[in-house]
């Protein structure tokens, strides 16, 4: 789906998100990964580890606000993108918004 920025797209509802499993939406030729947390949160980054071997995301196991690289274990936020220590990166994130049942990816 191609989009101009600044513009709401609507990626699903929000019961269509299972919890902590990552859903893959390609929006503007990228894909981006969204996760439903055990807390309700909707968080999404892109979907390509920073390691120089990459990784899915959306692949990850979830724990709390983070997920780990499915190839590399590497543990990244799911809120600001950064990579923890004693690794280094960061990935993009993404702005999200509910409302009622539908879920938004602001870009």
């Amino acid at each position: 789906m191609m989009i101009s920025n600044g513009v709401r797209v609507n990626l699903c509802t929000y019961d269509q998100l299972p919890v902590k499993i990552g859903q893959v939406f390609v929006v503007d030729h990228e894909e981006i990964a969204v996760f439903r947390l055990t807390n309700g949160d909707i968080r999404a980054i892109e979907n390509k580890s920073p390691h120089p071997k990459g990784g899915r995301l959306a692949d990850g196991l979830v724990s709390g606000d983070f997920v780990y690289c499915p190839i590399h274990d590497w543990i990244i936020s799911l809120v600001d993108g950064k990579v923890q220590a004693p690794d280094r990166g960061h990935v993009k994130t993404y702005q999200v918004e509910v409302n009622g049942d539908q879920v938004f990816l602001v870009v």
